[in-house]
């Protein structure tokens, strides 16, 4: 019997969603209208210092984020020599090669590449519910391309994305060293994928 409750337990807490999970408390109030504010201003060129790493392969240079209009975004990535190591569109909904070499043209990559790039751009995702947990955190649950997502915030500043399926995590987006909603210092992790990604403003 002891057993048997044993493992019920585990298995109730194992089926358990990502805020029950996690002891979140859902709250109700004002809802943001722009949740993710960092690669927003049309006049500006979002410029960083980027190392990707995926797999056993290593890949450093110069990336680029440039809002083209409302929900239109370019992303360039290069060497420091200036060749090019990959050049994506996003408009909407819509995904765009327009180049990418051989070493990089791997469905596996490219397809984390546009989930995660799209994560980063994507200013209004469909918001679901609001929780709060213990401190000042407030945890936005968001449905984007059908995954869930859930935004971090403290003092009304985002500062973390989490991407998790069921209730686990699955993806964590950290942002860092934010100004005059500019984050200077972005961190991307995968669990269980070997790809990380890692953007300091210059």
């Amino acid at each position: 019997m002891k057993y048997f409750l044993i493992s019920l337990t585990l298995l109730l807490f194992g089926c358990a969603s990502f805020p029950k999970k996690n002891n979140l408390e859902s709250i109700s109030g004002h809802t943001p209208t722009i949740i993710n504010p960092y690669f927003s201003d049309l006049a500006m060129d979002y410029i960083y210092k980027a190392k990707i790493n995926f797999a056993d392969k290593s890949f450093g240079g110069i990336f680029v984020i440039k809002k083209m209009g409302p929900e239109h975004h370019r992303v360039v990535f290069t060497t420091e020599m200036g060749n090019k190591l990959f050049d994506f569109s996003f408009f909407k909904n819509e995904f765009r090669i327009n180049f990418i070499p051989s070493e990089m043209n791997k469905k596996i990559l490219i397809n984390l590449l546009r989930q995660d790039l799209f994560v980063l751009i994507n200013e209004n995702p469909k918001i679901l519910n609001q929780y709060r947990k213990m401190g000042d955190s407030i945890f936005i649950e968001t449905k984007l391309k059908n995954n869930t997502y859930f935004y971090l915030t403290a003092d009304e500043r985002l500062y973390k994305i989490l991407k998790t399926k069921g209730n686990k995590e699955k993806s964590s987006y950290i942002f860092a060293e934010i100004e005059n909603d500019h984050a200077k210092e972005i961190k991307i992790r995968h669990k269980n994928i070997k790809l990380t990604i890692d953007l300091k403003a210059i």
